[in-house]
């Protein structure tokens, strides 16, 4: 690998979690392209989305309601699923009923949204200034390493010059507490927003992180009312912006060489976790050659 590298929010995680899968699929390129229903659908929600903030923002929210967001949806799925065609993913890893019920479940989520827009998007002295905001930008720790991402949204409240940054996340039922305490997916904003003050030169103190998670299914025969979105703010002040930094840098210092190669040198081990949670979804989980099971560390 070249000088220059770059890595992301996902490199630093599957790094975090089993260095051993980051070793095959970022060193050996190993993995193969896979798409899903749920990485479909995400995909195509987020531009259903900023595709309405965008206009809702810049224009009104008059004009933003006049579109057939039901119909933009539904469009965004169809180009989803023809680029997963594209990159090689077989016919077969989705179906019409699959979709028709993904689509149903975005419709309706889209319909919360509307109908409670204040709520969650206020147009009154607040401005859209990103939508898909790239970050690339050289790390303290090695100037040959870049970070890179994309910032889903970040709203300017101009009656105090804060910002927002948001992520949008799709899920089926939203976030447990078990997700909302795993610190390695919710460090995403946190890096995000360290990168963001240094790239665009914003005081780290002015900017505010939300996840922006909206659920396909609510729980049935209940009688509380229920919501679609469900919103999280992460920890992110100094202690914990720290704390992810240095185990960012921890991760470019054992992971790369200083002119931006990777360390060849160096073992990467394999890490089960506790329950071998971290093999459950893993791409060479079956791939003993490769990882074999004695040599998986169990915590």
């Amino acid at each position: 690998m070249a000088s220059g590298s770059k890595i992301s929010y996902s490199q630093y995680t599957m790094y975090a979690n089993c260095p051993k899968r980051w070793k095959l699929n970022y060193v050996d390129k190993l993995a193969e392209y896979s798409q899903s229903i749920h990485t479909l659908f995400g995909s195509a929600f987020h531009e259903t989305l900023q595709a309405y903030l965008t206009i809702m923002y810049e224009d009104s929210a008059a004009a933003a309601d006049r579109e057939d967001w039901n119909k933009i949806l539904k469009d965004f799925m169809a180009k989803e699923y023809r680029k997963a065609l594209a990159m090689g993913q077989e016919k077969d890893f989705t179906n019409a009923e699959e979709m028709g019920e993904f689509y149903e479940h975005g419709c309706l989520i889209l319909d919360f949204i509307f109908k409670n827009r204040g709520a969650y998007f206020q147009k009154r002295n607040h401005e859209l200034i990103g939508v898909e905001t790239p970050l690339n930008i050289a790390m303290d720790v090695n100037e040959n390493i870049k970070f890179k991402g994309y910032i889903d949204l970040i709203i300017k409240d101009k009656r105090d010059n804060t910002y927002k940054i948001i992520d949008i996340k799709t899920s089926t039922m939203g976030w447990n507490k078990y997700q909302k305490a795993d610190k390695t997916k919710t460090a995403q904003l946190v890096l995000y927003k360290s990168y963001y003050a240094k790239q665009f030169n914003v005081p780290v103190d002015n900017i505010r992180v939300e996840y922006f998670i909206v659920k396909r299914k609510l729980w049935e025969n209940t009688d509380f009312p229920q919501k679609r979105v469900q919103l999280f703010t992460p920890a992110s002040g100094k202690p914990t912006l720290n704390k992810i930094n240095r185990s960012v840098d921890e991760f470019v210092k054992n992971a790369f060489n200083e002119d931006g190669s990777y360390n060849l040198e160096r073992t990467h081990i394999g890490v089960a976790g506790k329950n071998k949670k971290n093999c459950k979804w893993c791409e060479f989980k079956d791939r003993h050659d490769l990882c074999p099971v004695k040599e998986r560390l169990c915590e």
